[in-house]
This record gives C-alpha cells, sequence and structure tokens, in this order.
C-alpha cells in the first residue's frame, strides 16, 4: 500500500517542470519611471502584503494554472510597441483594449493569477535584456521549485535559467520597490518592446 502512494505521489511530481535554483537578489535597484506612474494609479497592483507566501507551492493544478494564463493572454492581446500605441516611450497599464506590449502581458498575466488565489508577493515584475539587446519586461513566479517566467514572447513557462535573457532587476518582495539581479551595471530606462 505504500508502494501504491508513493508511485502516485511519483506521478503527480512528474508532471511538473524540473527543480531549479531561484534567482539571488543582490540590493536595492532604482524602478523604471513608467512603473513608478503606474504604481501611483494603481497602488493595490504595486503594494507588498508581507503577510503573504513569498513563493508559490507548485502543484500539478497551480502549475497548470500558471501555463493556461500565460498561453490565454499571450493568444488574446496583439503586440504593439507603447509608441506605436500611445505616442509615448513607455508606459505601463493593463491592455483594456486588446493591445499592449510586453509589461502588459505580464501585468495582466499577475492579476489573473491573483484573482485565481496565487500570492501577489511571489509574482514579480522583471526587467531583462532579451535576445535582440533590448530592453524587456517578464513575470517571474517564485516557487518552491525555483523560479518560473511567464513571457509573451513564449507560451511556454520557462525555469529563468532557460530563457536566454540577462536578468537586471526584479521588484522587491519585501517593500514597494526594485531590487537587483547583476546582470549588468547600467540597466534599460524602458521596456518598450513587443
Amino acid at each position: 500500500m505504500v508502494f501504491a502512494g508513493s508511485a502516485v505521489q511519483a506521478q503527480t511530481l512528474a508532471s511538473l517542470p524540473v527543480t531549479s535554483n531561484p534567482i539571488a537578489s543582490m540590493g536595492a535597484a532604482k524602478p523604471l519611471v513608467a512603473w513608478s506612474k503606474f504604481c501611483d494609479s494603481n497602488p493595490a497592483e504595486c503594494s507588498v502584503d508581507v503577510t503573504e507566501p513569498e513563493i508559490v507551492e507548485l502543484t500539478p493544478q497551480v502549475w497548470k494554472t500558471i501555463t493556461s494564463v500565460n498561453q490565454r493572454v499571450n493568444t488574446s492581446i496583439k503586440a504593439v510597441t507603447d509608441q506605436d500605441h500611445w505616442g509615448v516611450v513607455d508606459i505601463w497599464g493593463f491592455p483594456d483594449d486588446g493591445r499592449g506590449d510586453c509589461e502588459d502581458f505580464q501585468l495582466l498575466k499577475r492579476k489573473i493569477l491573483a484573482d485565481s488565489g496565487l500570492p501577489r508577493r511571489a509574482m514579480r515584475m522583471t526587467v531583462v535584456i532579451d535576445e535582440l539587446g533590448e530592453g524587456h519586461a517578464v513575470l517571474v513566479v517564485r516557487t518552491n521549485r525555483g523560479d518560473y517566467v511567464l513571457d509573451n514572447k513564449h507560451n511556454s513557462v520557462l525555469p529563468w535559467t532557460r530563457t536566454g535573457y540577462v536578468y537586471i532587476k526584479r521588484e522587491s518582495q519585501d517593500h514597494v520597490g526594485w531590487v537587483s539581479l547583476g546582470g549588468i551595471a547600467t540597466s534599460p530606462t524602458t521596456t518598450a518592446n513587443r
């Protein structure tokens, strides 16, 4: 009977992604101006509730929710730069009109996941340098199995180590602000990117 229980548990764990190391933070970082403006208009989206867990327990159901939200938002929003959409270089917001750039996709994903019961504190907006050498925003979900990236460029949710990105900074889990991830000395001032 114990053997049967172990086999079922092994099957359940097999459906989850491989465990990886989390991204280490390296002190404070300056937030993007567009993020600060977004937070002024949407303080609940940027607040940090330190009573929430800072990592998600990654069960098969949670993994299914994360991957389905990533794919659903990626296929329902049309990618367009802030310059083409709003006539400005960088603005953060929800893609309420069905169009947006990278951070707009990720903000919507985080909102849907938080509404589904995932702790907002475990989902951090993150600035990276992408494969084109440009600033880009992704959503990192911090889990007990490592940090996983939701990205509008990929329908697959990947461990942060498998994206090919250089990680610059992310929202802090301890206060309203940002922390450095040590990627490069000078970080992008915008995340305008499709």
